[in-house]
């Protein structure tokens, strides 16, 4: 009901007879049986057959009779459809004292003429025409009115999944819900079940239960019982889409060690590593611009993948120009930090990064969180992020506000990202490209960067504390062996007055 309450158009993505639509008549009558000074509205009830609309009324019928509401009993009418020349088609209405009823429409767009208040669409994906549908239904939104639209899926081309995609990438304002088979048995499907059948509940009967009920809908379980929709196959983002939004004059550095190159000494290694930073990275760092914020993702590989280093530039208009992509194979850990943190430090206006934490990039993300703050996330990537994140990034690639290197192994990496239980993700296999494998590293970075282009962090201010070595000396920072070391240590944030923080903007 909350849900229903703070937001204009709410869409719920569930499981099969898990009680959603029950709970969608009780939201009926609460808000039909409220005065209309203090809230209450008629509610109109759209299903795809008369029997699901008769099913609806009972439910209110039996919650206002609970609720101790007046109401009259459940009236039955005709509407005729002036574009069709069958009969007239059956109608279902409760008339509250309030003034407000729910009646129950057919699944015709021209029902909702005129009308005014709360709709709501039950098993949206099953509708004839749920475009024209929800056009009639949005309107009425302009005074005041809201919409509930509830299904199952049936496929990953159906306009519902177009609207729960849609709405997560930002391109709708709807609030969106998810209830899977697991999340309804969590809040006790399964205990009211047992209730309603005479049954003993036990954590083993209903484990046993939830298993026959996945092994009797096979293949179809995952869209019936797990909001997946089906048929998810083909490339999530088409190469004629990757290739539009690819520019010529992007850069992309790529930077490999040998096997032996982990065993030279720490000096050499560093050696190595300043001269790939100042040969090949600072004079495109140089060029950046001062007064645009950046931000970046880091998809983290060691001896087997790349790390691919993305960095991003939010424009005026907010379009994500891609400024510089790093690549690095089988660079040491320390080495990478090296890298990193150099290109992080000469990045003006550094907004919010975002790094993969999960295994061995949990070193790179913790030390470079410890260094530049919250404005940094380390992400645990799990089907939950890419399904909240990457509609977003594929929104940007439709909408053309987001650019990307003209570089093949890069949009193969894009290619590479497939729908896998509906989710777009990179899936097992792992690629070839010029200089070894790869398994889509650079498109996990650009979504990093690009969820990280969303973020909103905070700015802090700070009041500088004197370093124990400047207690006495007016001047500053003696300028001696050790201080040079204590400065080298602390890094580029040290000076006469102590650490400073980073400003987050």
């Amino acid at each position: 009901m909350s849900a229903v309450r703070d937001n204009q158009v709410v869409v719920i993505e569930k499981s099969r007879r898990t009680g959603i639509s029950w709970a969608a008549s009780f939201i009926a009558d609460l808000t039909a049986a409220t005065a209309p000074a203090a809230g209450g509205s008629d509610v109109f009830y759209i299903g795809y057959n008369l029997e699901m609309a008769r099913e609806f009324i009972d439910y209110c019928a039996d919650h206002a009779k609970a609720m101790q509401q007046a109401a009259a009993r459940v009236h039955e009418s005709f509407w005729n459809d002036p574009d069709k020349e069958e009969a007239d088609i059956k109608v279902f209405r409760i008339d509250f004292g309030s003034g407000n009823k729910v009646l129950a429409l057919p699944s015709r767009p021209r029902a909702l003429r005129g009308m005014q208040g709360l709709v709501i669409i039950d098993e949206a994906a099953f509708h004839d025409n749920l475009d024209e549908l929800l056009k009639a239904a949005l309107a009425l939104l302009m005074w005041g009115g809201k919409v509930l639209v509830i299904s199952t899926h049936n496929g990953d081309t159906n306009p519902f999944n177009t609207l729960v995609t849609d709405a997560r990438a930002g391109r709708k304002p709807y609030h969106v819900m998810r209830l899977t088979l697991d999340d309804a048995l969590r809040d006790g499907l399964y205990r009211k079940i047992c209730e309603q059948t005479g049954k003993s509940w036990s954590v083993e009967a209903e484990r046993a239960w939830r298993d026959e009920l996945f092994a009797n809908y096979g293949e179809a379980a995952a869209e019936e019982l797990e909001c997946i929709p089906s048929a998810g196959t083909g490339a999530y983002l088409p190469l004629a889409l990757i290739e539009a939004r690819a520019e010529t004059d992007i850069p992309v550095v790529r930077w490999g060690c040998d096997s032996g190159f982990v065993l030279l000494d720490e000096r050499l290694r560093q050696a190595e590593a300043d001269v790939f930073i100042h040969e090949q990275l600072a004079p495109l760092l140089a060029g950046l611009d001062g007064n645009t914020p950046h931000v970046f993702g880091v998809d983290f590989g060691r001896s087997g993948d790349l790390t691919v280093i993305w960095l991003l530039a939010l424009g005026q208009k907010m379009e994500r120009r891609t400024q510089l992509v790093v690549e690095l194979r089988n660079v040491p850990f320390e080495q990478q930090r090296q890298i990193l943190h150099h290109i992080l430090d000469a990045t003006p206006l550094l907004r919010a990064g975002a790094l993969d934490g999960r295994g061995n990039g949990q070193y790179l993300a913790e030390v470079t969180v410890q260094r530049y703050g919250s404005r940094i996330e380390a992400v645990m990537l799990s089907e939950s992020w890419y399904r909240e994140n990457m509609p977003p990034m594929k929104a940007a690639f439709e909408d053309g506000l987001i650019t990307l290197p003209q570089d093949r192994e890069i949009v193969d990496d894009l290619r590479a990202l497939t729908l896998v239980r509906g989710v777009a993700r990179v899936p097992e296999g792992r690629t070839t490209g010029s200089t070894g494998k790869r398994h889509g590293d650079a498109a996990v970075a650009l979504a990093l960067a690009y969820a990280a282009s969303r973020a909103t962090p905070l700015e802090y201010g700070y009041t500088p504390v004197p370093l124990p070595w400047t207690q006495g000396n007016g001047s500053g920072l003696h300028d001696t062996a050790q201080d040079e070391e204590r400065r080298d240590r602390l890094g580029p944030g040290a000076n006469e007055f102590g650490i400073l923080g980073k400003v987050m903007f």
